[in-house]
C-alpha cells in the first residue's frame, strides 16, 4: 500500500516536477526487485488505477493519468524482473537501452515525418524568442531549430532511458541499503557493455555515416540512445579510478559535479565507456592501485 500511494502521487507530481517521477518509477521497482515480478506488477496495476481515480478528481480526465502511469511504471517494472532474475545490472541497463532504440524505431514507423513535428513543436517553443527581438539572428535560430528537429526523438528517448535507469539505480540502492549494505556500490562500479553490443552500436555509427536520409537520421537517433549506456560504463570506470586516490572523498563527488556542470565532459566519459570494452580499464586501474 505505501509503494501504490507513494508511486500514483508522485506521479501526478511530476507533471509540474519531472524529476520526482525517479521516486515515483524507484517505488514500483523496488517491490519487484525485493518481492517478485508478481507483486511488482499487482503494485503497478493497482498504482495506475489509482492515479487514474487522482486524475478524475483533479483534472477531471482518468485516461491520461492511467496511461501516463503505464508507460512510467510498465519499463521499469520490466528491467527490474530482468535485473532480480538475471542478478546482472549490466543486462538490465541494456535492456533499457534496446527498449529506447525500439522507441525510436517505433515513433519513426508511427509518424510519417518525425522532423517535421518536432520543427514545429520547436518553432512554438522558440516564438516568443523571435518575437522578442534576441541578439540571436533570426536566420541562425532557425536553422538551429531545422538542425535539432532532426534528432529530437533520439534526445527524448536518451531522456526517458536516463529516467529509467536512475529510477531503477535508486531502488537498487534501497534494496542494498536495507537488506545488502554495499551491494549497490559493488554492482554499479562493475558495469560494463559487453563486445557484442560494442559492435552493433560501432555498426549503427556506420550506417548513420554511410547510408543517406531517413536510414541515416534513425541511425543517429539510436546512437544518442547507445551513448547513454557509455555515459554510464565510462562514469562507473571513472569512479573506481578516483576512489583509488587519496583524495577520494573529494576527487569522486567532483567527477559528479562535473559531469553536471560542464556537459561537454559526458563525450570524454564516453569515449572511455568504450574503449573499455577492449581494454579492459578496470583491471589496470586494480593492477596500478594495488587493489
Amino acid at each position: 500500500m505505501q509503494a501504490m500511494m507513494v508511486a500514483s502521487s508522485l506521479a501526478l507530481l511530476s507533471l509540474l516536477l519531472p524529476p520526482v517521477s525517479i521516486v515515483s518509477s524507484a517505488s514500483v521497482a523496488l517491490v519487484t526487485l525485493r518481492r517478485g515480478w508478481y507483486e511488482g506488477l499487482y503494485v503497478l496495476i493497482c498504482s495506475c488505477l489509482s492515479a487514474a481515480v487522482l486524475g478524475f478528481f483533479l483534472f477531471g480526465n482518468f485516461q491520461f493519468a492511467l496511461l501516463y502511469g503505464l508507460v512510467l511504471w510498465l519499463p521499469i517494472w520490466l528491467i527490474s524482473t530482468v535485473l532480480r532474475e538475471g542478478k546482472h545490472l549490466s543486462v538490465a541497463v541494456e535492456i533499457a537501452v534496446i527498449l529506447g532504440v525500439l522507441g525510436v524505431i517505433g515513433f519513426y514507423l508511427y509518424v510519417t515525418d518525425p522532423a517535421l513535428l518536432w520543427n514545429a513543436i520547436l518553432t512554438q517553443m522558440v516564438q516568443p524568442m523571435l518575437t522578442s527581438g534576441s541578439d540571436v539572428p533570426i536566420d541562425e535560430i532557425k536553422r538551429s531549430v531545422q538542425e535539432f528537429s532532426h534528432y529530437m526523438t533520439g534526445g527524448i528517448a536518451a531522456g526517458t532511458v536516463y529516467g529509467l535507469l536512475f529510477g531503477l539505480f535508486l531502488a537498487r540502492w534501497w534494496q542494498a541499503a536495507l537488506y545488502n549494505p554495499g551491494g549497490f556500490r559493488e554492482e554499479y562500479l562493475s558495469l560494463k557493455v559487453r563486445p557484442k553490443v560494442a559492435l552493433a552500436s560501432i555498426l549503427i555509427v556506420l550506417l548513420a555515416w554511410l547510408m543517406s536520409g531517413i536510414v541515416s537520421e534513425i541511425c543517429w537517433n539510436i546512437t544518442i540512445i547507445f551513448a547513454v549506456l557509455y555515459t554510464f560504463v565510462g562514469t562507473a570506470i571513472l569512479h573506481t579510478a578516483f576512489s583509488g586516490m587519496k583524495t577520494k572523498r573529494f576527487m569522486v563527488p567532483f567527477l559528479y559535479v562535473t559531469l553536471v556542470l560542464v556537459p561537454h565532459m559526458i563525450g570524454i566519459v564516453i569515449i572511455v565507456g568504450i574503449v573499455d570494452v577492449w581494454l579492459d580499464l578496470r583491471s589496470k586501474i586494480s593492477n596500478k592501485t594495488g587493489t
